[in-house]
């Protein structure tokens, strides 16, 4: 028969100790050494047994509860310390991270008051504020704190050039990014390289705007290379860069990972249009863009051609710039006139774009179909002149514009009645800004009409009629319609008059006018 563990622990004493007596074992149970732990719980029911020949098993039931609950409550007490241990290092923890931010916090508002702006969590505009070196390596190490930040704006400061490292490193601190501003900062090489590992990182971001960079020229397809499929960029801006050919190829690349791109800003880039046609074939691959502006880009025939073909795919687009661009206006391709399949069109700016009767024509047909245009910039345009009554069909129908450009188009008293009875017959109600400068040729009648039939442009804020810099002429004739229409216009803000000659008596009169109805009427001769 096996012995139990009991016996063998009594064994293995007896061996050890043969002339010790029961009662010497039971002690040393008790203060002796320790068996193994398993042993050690069967050892209250061995002692029991062995004081049942003596009768005591009430006392030794009494003496193991107490023993018991001894245990019991020290296990507890030693529970509850170790507790209390934990507690007090998770606190001592809790306490140094909330001192740390709010050091963090005190030092970023000692930055942004250091620089003359007020703290904002949300929104970091730091546009043109002198910054240093060290200023932008101290604001990256303030990026940890500002967990909330959305806007940072660095444009006009020269001295972010070649820093920009420092601060794109802890841009993982702010990965609620959206909008990065970081216009004429002499950004170089290797800051765009720097933005193009940021673009890993920063994957909220929705608007990057880098114009006024000159050394971008060329390297743009550091910054493109890194854009991750489905970027989630709605607005691009890369104004006067100095953008090539090449970076067209990289420009044309982006918009196949930027599906949600919203606005394209390549203005000011002469050298753009070389590529321009590639860019065009790639905007199928943003159906939701709003704003175009091409302006000053050097678009040439073919560039022309590939718009053509891609604007009827752009029904979402709401403003387009074709700013001087001569090339507008002496394309055979229908260019302009496909722009009737853009309904949601409400900004079409072709200033200086060499436009011609032909051109002029196809526009005119074309804003038929335009029911939200809202802004029309014709200025620079000499054909206009004579011609305005190609557009009053569109303009009867335009019922949303509010801004109507025609500065130096060469207009003549005939187009300033035109204007004048559209208002009367109730068109254009909702114009709010009209600019008729430099149009030396309209006659003195011509601006007396004009005057007399002004005052029923009673949503007009600003109307600019200066002449061009060289010339200076006597304004006598129609000054007091001009007067009496001034009284009429409760929106009036502004009114520009350089170049015209006012007599001392009309001078104060203007004065007078603009003191007492707060207006801003200017005038230099």
């Amino acid at each position: 028969m096996e012995k139990t563990d009991d016996q063998n622990c009594q064994d293995r004493h007896e061996e050890d100790n043969p002339k010790s007596s029961p009662f010497d074992f039971v002690i040393k149970q008790f203060q002796g050494k320790k068996c193994a732990p398993e042993e050690s719980k069967e050892q209250p029911s061995a002692i029991k047994q062995f004081f049942k020949s003596f009768d005591i098993g009430n006392s030794e039931g009494k003496d193991r509860k107490e023993v018991e609950e001894t245990e019991v409550n020290n296990a507890g007490a030693d529970d509850q310390s170790e507790k209390q241990d934990l507690s007090g290092e998770d606190g001592l923890s809790h306490l140094t991270s909330e001192t740390e931010t709010s050091s963090g916090e005190q030092r970023f508002n000692q930055f942004m008051e250091k620089l003359g702006k007020k703290p904002n969590s949300k929104n970091l505009d730091l546009n043109n504020c002198a910054l240093s070196a060290t200023d932008v390596t101290e604001l990256a190490s303030l990026l940890p704190f500002l967990p909330e930040l959305e806007e940072i704006s660095l444009s006009w400061n020269g001295c972010v050039g070649g820093t920009l490292k420092a601060l794109t490193v802890h841009l993982h601190h702010v990965n609620l990014l959206k909008v990065l501003r970081l216009n004429n900062c002499r950004l170089t090489a290797e800051d765009v390289i720097s933005l193009g590992e940021a673009f890993e990182i920063v994957s909220q971001l929705e608007e990057l705007d880098l114009s006024w960079n000159s050394n971008i020229g060329g390297k743009l397809s550091l910054l493109t290379k890194k854009l991750q499929e489905g970027c989630k960029l709605k607005c691009l801006k890369i104004t006067d860069c100095n953008l090539t050919a090449k970076d067209g190829e990289s420009l044309a690349e982006l918009l196949n990972v930027t599906p949600n791109l919203e606005v394209l800003d390549l203005s000011i880039n002469k050298n753009i249009g070389c590529s321009m046609k590639v860019i065009a074939q790639d905007l199928k691959n943003v159906p939701g863009l709003k704003e175009l502006n091409l302006h000053m880009c050097g678009l040439k025939q073919d560039s022309l051609q590939g718009l053509a073909q891609v604007i009827p795919l752009l029904s979402s687009l709401q403003e387009l710039n074709l700013s001087s661009n001569k090339n507008v206006g002496l394309s055979s391709d229908p260019l302009l006139g496909r722009l009737r399949f853009l309904p949601k069109l409400k900004s079409v700016t072709i200033s200086n774009c060499g436009l011609g009767e032909e051109s002029l024509s196809s526009l005119a047909e074309a804003a038929l179909h335009l029911p939200e245009l809202e802004i029309l910039d014709l200025s620079w345009n000499k054909c206009v002149g004579g011609n305005l009554k190609l557009l009053l069909g569109a303009l009867k129908l335009a019922t949303e514009i509010q801004v109507f450009r025609l500065s130096s188009c060469n207009l003549v008293a005939e187009d300033l009645a035109l204007l004048t009875s559209l208002r009367q017959d109730g068109h254009l109600t909702r114009l709010q800004k009209l600019d008729l400068s430099y149009n030396n040729n309209i006659s003195d009648e011509g601006w007396a009409v004009f005057c007399q039939g002004l005052g029923a442009f009673k949503e007009l804020s600003e109307l600019d009629v200066s002449l061009r810099p060289s010339s200076c002429r006597d304004c006598g004739p129609w000054f007091r319609e001009l007067l009496a229409a001034l009284t009429q216009l409760p929106a009036l803000a502004e009114l520009g008059m350089q170049r015209w000659t006012l007599s001392e008596s009309q001078r104060k009169q203007m004065e007078g006018f603009n003191q007492d109805n707060k207006r801003n009427i200017r005038f230099d001769c």
